[in-house]
């Protein structure tokens, strides 16, 4: 990195360099990683949320929409495992549903082998809701990470697989 490359993120690493410049503990490049994915994850859910202003349909809906979509059995869920997915109380994800299912997103019936189990399911009109938000969600995401090359994203995401591994074993 060039020195004029810097971010804000340097100007943080800095002020905490100074104060902490004795210290071996403190680790300047931790810090400026960690802040800076912070930083990143926190724009693209920014970005997310802004997307839906004055939208007839949440954020919140097209997240319930999405863990519908792509949980373990595809296009079928009880709200108990929908709530799961979400780390919602199983309160907050029937609000959800009542949203959806008044909005003609999803349905709710019960189960054909038993009754007292009620299954979601995507409606046309939501799949056709989840799919265009899938795919500008995609786009923003793009673009969030434009300045990297495809090789950089891929070393990058080498990179990040090694951090992930190391906090799953």
């Amino acid at each position: 990195m060039e020195s004029s490359e810097r971010d804000s993120v340097d100007d943080h690493v800095a002020r905490w360099q100074r104060f902490w410049e004795d210290d071996p503990q403190y680790a300047a490049a931790v810090e400026g990683a960690l802040v800076r994915m912070g930083n990143i994850v926190r724009t693209a859910k920014r970005r997310d949320v802004a997307a839906f202003d004055d939208a007839a349909v949440t954020f919140e809906d097209v997240k319930t929409l999405h863990l519908l979509m792509v949980q373990p059995y595809p296009t079928e869920a009880t709200p108990a495992m929908l709530a799961e997915a979400a780390d919602l109380t199983r309160a907050a994800m029937t609000s959800r549903l009542d949203r959806l299912v008044d909005a003609g997103l999803v349905t709710r019936e019960a189960a054909t082998s038993d009754r007292r189990r009620v299954l979601v399911r995507p409606t046309a009109a939501g799949r056709q809701v989840w799919e265009r938000h899938v795919y500008e969600g995609m786009a923003r995401e793009r673009e969030l990470l434009s300045a990297l090359t495809l090789d950089e994203l891929t070393r990058l995401n080498e990179l990040l697989r090694k951090v992930v591994r190391s906090i799953e074993r």
